[in-house]
C-alpha cells in the first residue's frame, strides 16, 4: 500500500477529515525528520567525544570542558527518550491511533499536534493532567 504524498507546501487544517491518509502521511514525515536529525546530532556528539581528550593543560580549561561535556551528555540523554516517543508516535501512526487523545479518544488539535507532534493527549487532558500532579506534589 503505498502513502499519498502531500504536495510541498501541504498543511493540515482543521477543515479536512482528521487523520486522513495525506494528513497522517504528513505527520509520518515531519516525525521521521525529527528522528533523523536527532540522531545525526547525536553521532556528531560522540564524533566530537571521541576525538577530544582531555588535553587541557589549565585546571580552569579542563574543568569548563568537563562541565560542557557533561551538559552535552544530558541533552543527548534526554534527545534519546524523546527519540523513543517518536518512535512509540510512528507505531501510532501505524496502528491508526494517531492523534487521538489516549485519555478521552478524542482528535487532538491540529495545532497541538503541529507543536509536538509525539502529544498523546488532548490540549485539555494534558492541563487535566498537570493540575492533577501539581496538587499531588504539594501534598
Amino acid at each position: 500500500m503505498s502513502s499519498p504524498f502531500p504536495p510541498p507546501d501541504y498543511s493540515p487544517s482543521e477543515d479536512e477529515p482528521f487523520m486522513n491518509p495525506q494528513m497522517t502521511e504528513y505527520f509520518r514525515r515531519k516525525l521521521l525528520k525529527w528522528r533523523s536529525e536527532l540522531l545525526q546530532e547525536s553521532e556528531e556528539t560522540l564524533q566530537s567525544l571521541q576525538e577530544g581528550g582531555l588535553q587541557e593543560a589549565d585546571i580552569a580549561d579542563r574543568a569548563s570542558l568537563e562541565t560542557d561535556r557533561s551538559l552535552e551528555l544530558r541533552t543527548r540523554d534526554r534527545e534519546r527518550k524523546l527519540i523513543s516517543k517518536i518512535d512509540a508516535a510512528l507505531t501510532r501512526i501505524e496502528d491508526g491511533s494517531y492523534g487521538y487523545c489516549e485519555e478521552t479518544g478524542e482528535p487532538i488539535s491540529i495545532r497541538r499536534l503541529e507543536a509536538r507532534p509525539i502529544a498523546t493527549l488532548s490540549l485539555e487532558a494534558q492541563e487535566r493532567h498537570e493540575r492533577l500532579e501539581r496538587t499531588h506534589r504539594d501534598d
